[in-house]
């Protein structure tokens, strides 16, 4: 696949607060494809991967007109009553077709799903009817084609049934068997790198002095990746040395399609990832307009792209979905997606300044939207409280119990 351009996350000159609007089209904007195509990739194989090319119906769904019923085939429609018609002996059974004609104005058992006969194309229900002395007694009209489907109205030969970019979910690799198909091209699983950073944060199962914490965020992003499909690659945690941070971004570019860093991305004395980043590969610091998260290091190092994320756990929550999950989609083969939102009644009072958008955490109960009782981008508890994220524009705005906000679920993510 072609590679990204070293610049290509560069920003205008003058650009300093970005909305997060514009942020997300200037990101779209400057990715494609990175990842190669695997080739022949059985159903077995097929759950959350990515389709390489559109896939073209080898066979029509289905591929013979059948019973939708239990009932009696014949030739419609019926149109006056009382209706009589003689039986044909025999049957039609899904496993055992009927294999002769069956002549006009006679009838013959079916059963759901079996082929219809040749000269029928309707069936009655078995309690729209009587059976008696051999004969077929309709108690009621009936239009022609009723109870039956017809050959191809699913899929027919030749349809696409599936288009380039989709993730392949099981119900379509139910599409895919239905017709015949084994095996489809795919792209090859996006490899994510997770990395680490910070001397007061310790992997978890460490020993840890006061002044230090365990790492969420490395567990919380690696179980991300792999829920959204792409294979994690384990860099590990370094210290805030830039030796290590170099040694360690390296190995990211050597193994990985894109790294995703956390804490280490402004610009004090001890943030080494942006320096590295500033000293060895090409970066932009986006000022995002956006709470909580705002500082967002997207660059190029070896000719891999890096995502740096805030280190508290929140905001790298919120950046890794709302920029992260549509960047890493694109690069893996996808199509870069909007998250779907709701517009429900909110369930609190909240007084929002302009200038910048914000990401509550929150959940909806009883068809509203309640949020987190605290904001602070450092309250873990908040994230696992909360089933999605209510997003307020930059505009200043007065919400009230009832006020309509736009509630977008952690599933229209990718989750």
């Amino acid at each position: 696949m072609k590679a990204l351009r070293n610049d290509c996350f560069a920003l205008p000159p003058g650009v300093n607060w970005t909305p997060v609007d514009e942020a997300l089209e200037r990101l779209r904007s400057r990715l494609h494809t990175v990842v190669d195509v695997e080739r022949a990739v059985p159903l077995s194989r097929l759950n959350g991967r990515i389709l390489a090319s559109d896939v073209v119906a080898p066979r029509a769904h289905p591929p013979s007109s059948n019973s939708a019923v239990d009932g009696y085939a014949f030739a419609g429609p019926v149109t006056e009553v009382p209706c009589t018609m003689p039986l044909v002996d025999g049957r039609s059974a899904a496993g055992a077709p009927y294999a002769g004609r069956v002549p006009h104005g006679h009838a013959i058992r079916i059963l759901t799903g079996a082929m219809m006969p040749a000269g029928t194309d309707t069936v009655v229900l078995d309690e729209d009817c009587d059976v008696i002395d051999g004969q077929l007694h309709l108690n009621g009209t009936l239009k022609g084609g009723a109870n039956s489907r017809k050959a191809g109205e699913d899929i027919r030969v030749k349809d696409t049934i599936l288009t380039a970019a989709t993730r392949i979910t099981p119900t379509q690799i139910s599409v895919l068997a239905s017709v015949g198909i084994a095996s489809v091209d795919v792209y090859q699983p996006l490899r994510v790198g997770i990395l680490s950073t910070g001397d007061e944060v310790k992997p978890v199962g460490s020993t840890v002095a006061d002044w230090q914490i365990y790492d969420a965020n490395h567990p919380m992003l690696s179980a991300l990746v792999s829920q959204l499909g792409y294979q994690v690659v384990d860099l590990g945690h370094v210290p805030d040395r830039a030796d290590d941070v170099k040694a360690a971004l390296e190995r990211g570019a050597q193994q990985c399609d894109l790294i995703l860093t956390s804490g280490g991305i402004s610009a004090g004395d001890e943030d080494h990832v942006s320096k590295t980043l500033k000293a060895h590969g090409d970066i932009s610091n986006w000022r995002i307009a956006i709470k909580p998260g705002r500082p967002l290091a997207l660059a190029m190092f070896q000719g891999t792209p890096v995502v740096g994320l805030p280190g508290n756990p929140v905001a790298a929550w919120v950046c890794a979905l709302r920029f992260g999950a549509p960047a890493m989609a694109l690069l893996a083969g996808g199509e870069w997606f909007e998250p779907q939102g709701y517009v429900l009644p909110a369930n609190f009072s909240k007084h929002k300044k302009p200038g910048r958008s914000e990401m509550l955490r929150a959940r909806v109960r009883e068809g509203q939207v309640e949020v987190f009782g605290s904001e602070g981008s450092g309250r873990v508890t908040g994230l696992a409280w909360s089933e999605g994220l209510v997003e307020l524009d930059e505009s200043a705005q007065k919400i009230e119990p009832g006020s309509p906000v736009r509630f977008i679920p952690y599933g229209s993510f990718g989750l």
